[in-house]
């Protein structure tokens, strides 16, 4: 009897630790957390990314760290978030144009759509056309109407190649038909140096840094980016108020996982999101930095990905802008 009782004991023990390794395994998070953010710490991302980390922490009781990864447009940082476990404890927060533009333009070792799983979408941008203060140029139209008496004379700079500056200038002179020169930077900041000093034409600037560019009267904001006008700015219209229907740009900033996360950690991980958009404290935050919340599912933002990097991958062929 007793070694029948010591058998029945075992056979339990063993049913159970299936169950139990499923339980452990399902119990995320239960260690700290990585936040790779591809841009240097103090920029307009990592800010996003810090305030969105204290609030992930606080909600999954987990430290969250932000790791800062810059260079290469991003893709430094995705290409560690690729090679790192399926497991949730690694994380991508990311501006769009490292996953919609710069694959388009660049050579990359990772796939958008393939080597990645969405997450969630928390805000979007947009960026806004800027001339300096000492400009002639005081609409879109004129400025149009200037570069194409004038093809390549007009300059527009950028932080750098795969920008979304660089892709919203690229975009205009698409859906203009006019040709501009290019000018990449190492930075907003130096290419908005060049501006305010009339050292290149137009700039298309983040709205959350052109904001106090423009109040200071150092430039002139033409027009946005985005479907409707920005709360920023406005009296300034849209680039399709303008007479660009085709020209919308809004960028975002989202969170993804290594293709092959669980998803029940994605779940977890989104679902939490949802709560910080709805959150009025860091609602407030953003709104107050210029950003819209983009509350959505895991899908949605894949789905995002896909579309946009087919949209800028036909622009790069349009415009010839593959460097590979």
């Amino acid at each position: 009897m007793i070694w029948r009782s010591r058998k029945v004991v075992l056979a339990l023990s063993l049913s159970l630790m299936p169950m139990t390794a499923v339980i452990a395994k399902n119990n995320f998070p239960d260690q700290p957390i990585r936040l790779l953010v591809g841009y240097s710490p103090g920029g307009s991302v990592d800010i996003v990314a810090r305030e969105y980390a204290q609030q992930l922490g606080r909600l999954l009781k987990q430290s969250v760290v932000v790791e800062n990864r810059g260079g290469a447009s991003g893709t430094i940082a995705a290409q560690a978030v690729v090679r790192a476990p399926a497991d949730g404890y690694t994380l991508f927060f990311t501006a769009s144009p490292t996953l919609t533009v710069t694959p388009a333009i660049q050579k990359t070792s990772f796939d958008p759509v393939k080597d990645f799983q969405p997450v969630a979408a928390v805000v979007s941008y947009t960026n806004v056309l800027l001339v300096s203060a000492q400009s002639p140029y005081r609409d879109v139209q004129a400025l149009a109407a200037a570069a194409k008496a004038n093809p390549g004379k007009l300059t527009y700079g950028s932080a750098g190649i795969g920008s979304s500056n660089h892709l919203s200038g690229e975009l205009f002179a698409d859906n203009a038909g006019i040709k501009l020169t290019h000018v990449p930077y190492k930075g907003n900041a130096p290419a908005q140096g060049d501006l305010i000093a009339d050292r290149i034409t137009i700039l298309f600037d983040l709205n959350t840094t052109a904001k106090a560019l423009v109040d200071s009267g150092r430039v002139r904001a033409l027009a946005v980016t985005s479907a409707q006008r920005n709360p920023m700015f406005k009296d300034v219209p849209t680039m399709v108020e303008a007479g660009y229907p085709k020209f919308v740009f809004d960028g975002w900033l989202g969170i993804l996982a290594p293709a092959g996360t669980p998803a029940d950690v994605v779940k977890t991980l989104s679902d939490a999101t949802q709560k910080i958009l709805a959150e009025p404290h860091f609602r407030e935050q953003m709104q107050a930095s210029g950003y819209t919340l983009m509350p959505g599912t895991p899908k949605a933002l894949g789905e995002r990905v896909a579309r946009e990097g087919k949209q800028f991958d036909d622009l790069a062929e349009r415009a010839n802008l593959r460097q590979f």
